[in-house]
């Protein structure tokens, strides 16, 4: 059922990356793809992380142009340092998330321009304004949605979750019980 879950909102995210710039331009500088990553390898779930990573990776350099693989090389590579971190370093604070997230942004950056330019494909932008934007972007829209992802994936999420209908449960034997004393 988890996989199921992450697959679906890796599609999500594909989707709505591959869209959303359509609609309006300034978007194209939020990498979803990537915060669901960054999400996923700070599950410490390593090997979940990597193949999410190449997966969405690919599917959005094959959906949004460009060198094909160079976004999936970029996103592993994320997702292995951080995962690779996560495991040394207690990283569950969400405020520690937030500069994970924006070094994992610029990180990806770095590595796509690298790539693009070791083999000879030309930029659209200039790298620090690219970079700058999506650094912005990302950071800010991914820690509303790391609270989101929270919500639905959490262990103790779902143990509220699980309470919160027992408690339902409950309170409906009572007031069964009250009818038939009746």
């Amino acid at each position: 059922m988890h996989q199921l879950k992450v697959a679906v909102i890796l599609g999500v995210a594909v989707i709505l990356q591959s869209s959303l710039p359509e609609v309006w331009l300034p978007l194209r500088y939020i990498d979803f793809v990537l915060i669901v990553v960054v999400y996923l390898a700070l599950q410490r779930d390593v090997m979940q992380a990597l193949v999410a990573s190449a997966a969405g990776g690919l599917l959005t350099d094959a959906l949004g142009g460009g060198l094909l693989g160079a976004g999936g090389f970029s996103k592993t590579l994320v997702a292995y340092l951080i995962a690779s971190l996560a495991t040394r370093v207690m990283l569950d604070n969400p405020l520690v998330r937030i500069p994970v997230l924006a070094g994992a942004a610029l990180l990806d950056s770095t590595v796509y321009v690298i790539l693009h330019r070791l083999l000879g494909q030309p930029s659209l932008m200039p790298f620090v304004e690219a970079a700058s934007y999506r650094l912005i972007g990302t950071t800010v829209l991914g820690t509303a949605i790391f609270y989101l992802f929270d919500t639905f994936f959490s262990e103790r999420a779902r143990q509220r979750r699980q309470l919160a209908v027992r408690r339902r449960v409950a309170r409906r034997g009572r007031s069964i019980l009250k009818l038939r004393r009746r």
